[in-house]
């Protein structure tokens, strides 16, 4: 079978959304990303604005690094590093005590592990994942409701602007909305609660395949409420 043809549209172009759509991607599965905001990055933003001086202050304004405990997301993270996307970060982490005008590194005392953070910001790894083949990225794009076809077995997304964004085999959840009641208002489902401690990368492409293909079991009972997927890879990037 033909997986080019599988198609699967992933709202939100965070750090899980931007990471299920390149391993989906990767893996021969047709991938169109949505994207409310003006560019990817989630909680991984990057911005820049001007002081009034007139001059460009530009930072992070989300997490301003990452570190990894998990051996399925170092080898992410080493490819990351190869390609520049991604540094350790080497400098002292710690607090200003605004009363005693002294610097407390908290290093020691918190215990992290080994940190990364995004070249030239935090954005640079999301940005690099929705520009990878097979992932087409739509951004200031809001989904207002997603229906399913019973008939066609599909999943109809229809913008916050009323267009029509099309048909889909599968649909990723990659935002927090997973867990609020506006899954409900967008779907008329319940929010998938249930499937979070379940899902992940593998599981996703495991389910992908045995929703295709007649008399195989249902992988990790992930092919659940008609064909929706539910990405939280995030959750890996403690």
């Amino acid at each position: 079978m033909n997986t080019a043809a599988f198609k699967v549209a992933v709202v939100g172009g965070g750090i899980s959304g931007a990471v299920c759509a390149s391993t989906l991607a990767r893996n021969g599965v047709s991938v169109t990303l949505f994207e409310s905001a003006r560019g990817p990055g989630g909680r991984m933003s990057h911005r820049r604005e001007k002081t009034e001086d007139g001059k460009e202050l530009s930072f992070d304004h989300g997490a301003p690094f990452f570190s990894v405990s998990k051996p399925e997301v170092q080898s992410i993270v080493q490819e990351w590093e190869s390609k520049g996307l991604v540094a350790e970060w080497k400098e002292e982490f710690g607090s200003f005590d605004f009363h005693t005008r002294k610097f407390n590194n908290i290093e020691q005392q918190v215990g992290f592990s080994k940190r990364f953070v995004g070249v030239p910001g935090m954005n640079s790894i999301c940005k690099a994942l929705c520009n990878e083949s097979g992932v087409e990225s739509k951004f200031r794009v809001g989904i207002g409701k997603a229906e399913w076809l019973d008939d066609e077995k599909l999943w109809s997304l229809t913008g916050v602007d009323g267009q029509n964004l099309g048909q889909f085999k599968g649909l990723v959840a990659s935002d927090k909305n997973i867990v609020s009641s506006r899954v409900t208002e967008v779907t008329g489902q319940p929010p998938p609660l249930g499937l979070l401690p379940k899902t992940s990368v593998v599981s996703i492409l495991d389910g992908r395949t045995n929703d295709l293909v007649p008399d195989r079991s249902n992988a990790n009972e992930l092919v659940t409420r008609r064909s929706l997927f539910v990405c939280v890879v995030a959750n890996a990037l403690k």
